[in-house]
């Protein structure tokens, strides 16, 4: 007797072939892109959702972009209309991420990896563990200790005298399997501009920077900092380390 009959789908056009054979190819190595000027939010929005439907597809390699935005405020899908204290101050913007209210402006290191999760092991705390450590890892190049809290995704900083600042947010959605959105390092923003919101709807703890913790770094530093330890993050990513992230 001949071997069961191999079943081919009559739909499986050549491009889907294609894609999937693309999808089963190890992962190259993710696009570095550094902004040299702020870049608006719709644009920034505007062209990560491309990058994700074309790495969704395979037609473009992951990225990870660098940038920064000019003042404005996001609402993530847990926003509440009463953090949001004065919202004439700046633009802003609702947004498909989690959390809640953030701000993004000069002097605060944007980062948008638009990663295959699919392919890096489909483990979501795994990849907000894996950012929060990049910052973590960062953030100890500049002799500065970053914790994580439970309930409470970010990067904190715990002062003399015990209080609690957040120096990082992150927020992330993901869509077929490809994410969008991010984190924000407070390098050396105004960090009076976090004013007209109760950042991430925790009122009893506040928001710092490298800059207000007396650490004088350029963002081409903090930018050489993160790529040094950009490669734990994506085997973190990938989950050969989720455990110890």
């Amino acid at each position: 007797m001949h071997g069961a009959p191999v079943m081919v789908r009559d739909s499986l056009m050549p491009d889907d072939i294609a894609t999937a054979a693309a999808r089963e190819a190890p992962l190259p190595s993710p696009e570095l892109r550094f902004a040299t000027a702020s870049v608006p939010y719709p644009q920034a929005m505007a062209e990560m959702e491309a990058r994700v439907a074309a790495v969704a597809d395979g037609r473009e390699p992951e990225l990870i972009w660098f940038l920064e935005h000019p003042p404005l405020y996001t609402a993530g899908t847990s926003a509440r209309r009463q953090d949001l204290v004065d919202p004439d101050r700046f633009p802003v913007f609702e947004t498909g991420r989690g959390g809640q209210f953030t701000y993004h402006g000069p002097g605060q290191r944007i980062v948008y990896p638009v990663l295959d999760i699919g392919r890096r092991g489909r483990d979501l705390r795994c990849y907000v563990s894996a950012l929060e450590g990049w910052v973590i890892a960062t953030l100890a190049d500049f002799g500065v200790t970053g914790e994580r809290r439970q309930g409470r995704v970010g990067v904190w900083v715990v002062r003399e005298d015990g209080r609690e600042e957040k120096i990082a947010a992150i927020g992330v959605r993901v869509r077929r399997w490809v994410s969008l959105h991010g984190l924000s390092l407070n390098v050396a923003p105004d960090l009076g501009h976090y004013g007209g919101i109760v950042p991430c709807g925790i009122a009893e703890h506040g928001v710092t920077s490298l800059a207000a913790l007396g650490v004088s770094a350029t963002m081409a530093e903090v930018d050489a900092a993160l790529l040094r330890h950009l490669p734990a993050f994506l085997a973190r990513v990938n989950g050969e380390t989720c455990a110890l992230a």
